[in-house]
């Protein structure tokens, strides 16, 4: 069972040690996966793409499907052996890979190359969540996913614009005579993910991550019951909310600098700053959000408005504020109104895995894990989606128009989840 703030072994500086490390985790893990979105053009052209302008999506869309897919697995992996090791080989692991994505020689090599990035890295955020569930207590693990969803958010605001800046700095070296900008970057970012594990394992020990005792492995070594998984409608909803919201977020990572520099005419440098900007309105979401929805628990005890409420108001306002931003002409303002539309996404998206740590009681990665994987099918669908509505009609603005009609059905989605009671395990909510 999940820790309650009386019976976990963690103190307060114990937790928040763990919590830096997993935020510095989400944003070393969303800067190397960020890394493809701002040269995309340079690399398909290099690599022979057939479609220099489009085929990136296939190579977008294969990250997220191995993600996606491989979210159980390693659910279950992070239930068995603990969060501890098993962040620890996966980092390793997705940081290796992401060097090797630098030797690809074609379309095929790279696509299965970034295929076996994303499997990697499936399982970082069902471990994150499970260490969230098993040291914080419940009045405070709004405010502490919300400080691993800013890492996330961090990383993305930063991962296009750094991707853009060493690209520059790569063109005027004299390694590019013999390697491409592209080739480099993705080799220097290897190596903050080897470093990271080194200083996790040496400063995190078992006490302050500790694994399951005997009584609670037996648990997790015990099939699941999937009859609940399929009947349950909450869970049905979680994962949809998550799916749509990951669909449209994914957006930030994927297209956005395209569509900037197709749409507002702004070059590749420009693109990735402006991308940046974006980011930090997102950073600033997921912190205030997770605080605030903490803050009305405490106060109210009642946690469909603390966490249900948020979310919908928070997405319901991100997507009239994408959509309102279509019909401004300047672009600093343009960006000004989705930088805010980012910021209420991420206000409102805490909840998401706020109730997921929650709901899961005894398998906290393995529900997260559920929902994480049905989120990243919907962020392997958007890149493919919206490549192909450009592809078709020529007109990139329409990936704007069906960013806010995701988050429009995300919020409603919300209107109808109950964020009540846990799918394993005996943790109860009383209101």
């Amino acid at each position: 069972m999940t820790t309650s703030a009386d019976d976990s072994p963690s103190t307060f500086w114990d937790r928040y040690i763990v919590l830096s490390f997993l935020c510095l985790m989400a944003v070393i893990a969303y800067v190397q996966r960020a890394a493809l979105s701002v040269p995309a053009k340079e690399i398909a052209a290099d690599l022979k793409f057939a479609n220099q302008a489009l085929d990136m999506q296939w190579v977008f869309f294969c990250w997220y499907f191995t993600y996606a897919i491989f979210q159980i697995p390693s659910g279950r992996f992070a239930d068995r052996l603990g969060s501890r090791w098993a962040l620890a080989v996966l980092c390793s692991i997705w940081s290796l890979v992401t060097a090797a994505a630098g030797f690809a020689t074609s379309f095929t090599s790279l696509i299965i190359v970034w295929g076996l990035m994303g499997l990697a890295q499936a399982g970082a955020f069902p471990c994150a969540a499970k260490a969230i569930g098993q040291i914080f207590p419940d009045t405070e693990r709004a405010r502490a996913s919300g400080i691993l969803a800013s890492g996330m958010m961090i990383g993305s605001a930063i991962g296009p614009y750094l991707t853009g800046q060493l690209l520059q700095y790569f063109q005027g070296a004299s390694i590019a005579q013999q390697w491409k900008p592209w080739r480099i970057v993705f080799s220097v970012y290897a190596i903050p993910g080897i470093l990271w594990v080194v200083a996790f394992l040496m400063s995190v020990r078992s006490h302050q991550l500790p694994r399951a005792n005997l009584s609670q492995q037996a648990k997790l070594a015990k099939p699941i019951d999937w009859s609940r998984v399929f009947q349950s409608g909450s869970l049905a909803l979680l994962c949809g909310q998550q799916f749509f919201r990951a669909a449209a977020m994914v957006f930030f990572a994927t297209w956005f600098p395209s569509f900037l520099q197709e749409t507002r005419g702004v070059s590749r440098l420009d693109s990735g700053l402006l991308t940046t900007i974006v980011g930090v309105g997102g950073v600033l979401g997921s912190l205030s959000g997770g605080f605030s929805s903490d803050w009305l628990l405490k106060k109210t005890g009642n946690s469909r408005l603390s966490r249900q409420g948020v979310a919908v108001v928070g997405l319901g306002t991100c997507s009239m504020l994408i959509l309102a931003s279509y019909f401004v002409a300047d672009v600093r303002a343009a960006i000004g109104l989705i930088a805010l539309g980012a910021f209420c996404a991420t206000f409102g998206g805490v909840s998401g895995y706020t109730v997921a740590i929650k709901f899961g009681g005894e398998q906290v990665a393995t529900v997260f894990s559920i929902m994480n994987m049905c989120g990243n099918f919907g962020s392997a669908l958007f890149p493919l989606a919206a490549g192909e509505m450009v592809k078709r009609t020529g007109n990139w603005n329409l990936m704007l128009f069906l960013f806010a009609g995701i988050m429009a059905v995300d919020a409603v989605c919300w209107a109808f989840l109950n964020p009540q009671g846990t799918l394993f395990g005996d943790e109860r909510e009383d209101r």
